[in-house]
């Protein structure tokens, strides 16, 4: 298994567009994947799931992945939150 933590980095946290786009890449995944932060936790199936977590900008979350390529699909997901979203970026 390979944990890591990330940082909201989006203007707006963690809504529907980064989500989508979060939840289309870990369907890319055959392993387990949770997502933890201060209102709970998801296995990163359902954008519903991972809007619920309440990711705004600041949030610091906890990331673990467990199955084959790990290391690298871990490193893929802290991008991908710590990813600014907001179009123009601000």
């Amino acid at each position: 298994m390979t944990e890591a933590t990330a940082t909201i980095r989006n203007e707006q946290g963690i809504h529907c567009r980064p989500s989508a786009r979060i939840i289309q890449e870990a369907e890319h995944f055959e392993g387990r994947l949770k997502v933890t932060g201060e209102y709970g936790e998801c296995d990163l199936r359902s954008a519903m799931d991972l809007l619920m977590l309440a990711l705004g900008k600041g949030s610091e979350i906890r990331i673990e992945v467990d199955g084959p390529g790990e290391q690298e699909f871990c490193r893929k997901l802290v991008e991908l939150f710590e990813f600014h979203f907001d179009f123009p970026p601000e």
